[in-house]
């Protein structure tokens, strides 16, 4: 289960939008689907995770956030002398819908 509790104390502050951002940064590979959303490379990597939140809609129960993740990804090989994998970072670009309960801080993510 995620939960963002950061993101709800900031919640219509002014620190909303970087609150939100760094606790999706932190999630990473872990909680942010990031592997499913891989379009050109084959192992996703999350140490140079970028979120850019692109629209943020709110009821009386939760709010909803869509975001763009960019990060990278590899080529993965066989690890032998001669593979011809390319070893550089492939850029890689998903988006995610999240959807954060008001009163919990938890949230769902989805890849759209």
């Amino acid at each position: 289960m995620i939960v963002l509790k950061d993101t709800i104390r900031a919640w219509d502050g002014p620190d909303f939008e970087a609150v939100l951002k760094e606790e999706l940064r932190k999630l990473g590979l872990d909680g942010l689907p990031l592997q499913p959303g891989l379009s050109s490379s084959s192992v996703a990597l999350d140490d140079k995770l970028q979120v850019v939140l692109l629209s943020t809609e709110d009821d009386t129960e939760q709010i909803l956030v869509r975001a763009g993740l960019f990060y990278t990804g590899v080529i993965a090989g066989c690890s032998c002398a001669d593979d011809p994998g390319p070893v550089e970072e492939q850029s890689e670009h998903c988006e995610i819908l999240v959807t954060i309960h008001k009163s919990s801080g938890q949230a769902r993510i989805a890849l759209l």
